[in-house]
């Protein structure tokens, strides 16, 4: 099964890390990755995603990323209408989405923690839902 994995690059020492993970991961679950795309960061995701979902040889995808906590609700708000849109995508594509962004609201120090889990979790997903 090929899949593909979108991630957003502001947080890209982070998310390079998270990509290693999922690699490995995808290999456990003898997955291939066909693509992988950098985007900006969370905001572009959905556009992506998409793109890729109209692919006939792309069967799933994963996202990738971190939206940290600010002094405003723009990152709440923005992390909730990019994983309203992702969950849409999924239901209008047909295809599974694993979702492997941190936040919306994480703190520093609750980002390393979470790097591995989501991204193995956003991969797992995937397979378990193909």
């Amino acid at each position: 099964m090929n899949i593909a994995i979108v991630c957003g690059s502001f947080h890209e020492s982070h998310v390079s890390k998270m990509l290693e993970w999922a690699s490995d991961e995808a290999s456990k679950h003898e997955l291939t990755i066909e693509e992988i795309v950098w985007v900006p960061g969370a905001m572009e995701v959905p556009l992506a995603l998409e793109r890729l979902l109209t692919r006939d040889d792309i069967h799933g995808a994963a996202c990738l990323g971190i939206i940290e906590n600010g002094q405003t609700q723009h990152g709440l708000a923005m992390g909730q209408a990019v994983i309203k849109s992702i969950i849409d995508l999924q239901l209008a594509w047909g295809k599974p989405v694993g979702l492997g962004i941190i936040g919306p609201g994480a703190e520093p120090e609750h980002i390393e923690p979470r790097l591995e889990p989501h991204a193995r979790a956003a991969i797992a997903a995937i397979s378990a839902m193909s």
